[in-house]
């Protein structure tokens, strides 16, 4: 099967059935999956789908469908782990106070952090404190607030205000999108409030994102790239 062939075929699928993964198109064609997010690529700058978390979903749905951490945790692995491995380099002195927002590149952000950097964490996302919880080298403090299901993260009017007390030097987030135009952004209203009010209480601000988020603008902007 040629190209085009196999990206019309794709484009029809995510049609008939509203959304599809990557490694469920992958295995129906029998193609890697960086052969599939090529074609999903080529399928969303003709206006055939939109690609989301893990898949597509057609390009006229107007929800933006958030899939789970688990089902993001399996995506992109290999830039993930290397996201979370250069932004070592952005860590503040020992001693030094962050913020570690939820997501899955956070998440592996966190389990990289050096042994003999002593720091202070503040996180609102519940993986994030059980892996660094004990570790003597981290005086961590953990955010209140609901927890959603989708991302594990606590959020809501009690987080943000929690947060709005804060000052930290680095601020370390996630996104589910990111342009030029609509700067930083994510489907979910109380995500995007807690993810403002972080990066309204540091002095610096470091974006992990492997580069499935580029190009993609979920509704809910909470950060512009000029800012």
């Amino acid at each position: 099967m040629y190209a085009e062939e196999r990206q019309q075929a794709m484009a029809r699928l995510v049609g008939e059935h509203g959304r599809l993964s990557v490694a469920a198109i992958a295995t129906r064609f029998g193609v890697t999956t960086e052969t599939v997010r090529r074609d999903l690529s080529a399928l969303e700058r003709m206006g055939l789908v939109r690609r989301v978390h893990g898949g597509a979903v057609p390009a006229n749905s107007l929800a933006v469908i958030e899939s789970g951490l688990g089902e993001r945790d399996q995506a992109n692995t290999a830039e993930k782990e290397l996201v979370a491995k250069a932004a070592v380099d952005e860590l503040p002195p020992a001693g030094g106070t962050v913020l570690l927002d939820a997501g899955s590149t956070t998440i592996r952000f966190a389990r990289v952090l050096p042994r003999d950097h002593r720091l202070t964490v503040i996180t609102h996302a519940v993986p994030i404190a059980a892996r660094l919880a004990g570790l003597p080298h981290i005086d961590l403090h953990l955010l209140p607030g609901r927890v959603r299901t989708t991302t594990q993260a606590a959020v809501g009017a009690d987080t943000a205000a929690a947060l709005e007390q804060l000052r930290v030097d680095v601020a370390f987030v996630g996104t589910n999108g990111i342009t030029v135009d609509h700067g930083l952004s994510t489907p979910d209203h109380d995500e995007a409030a807690a993810k403002r009010a972080m990066v309204r209480a540091a002095r610096r601000v470091v974006c992990l994102a492997d580069s499935s988020k580029v190009g993609r603008e979920p509704p809910i902007r909470f950060a512009r790239l000029d800012e």
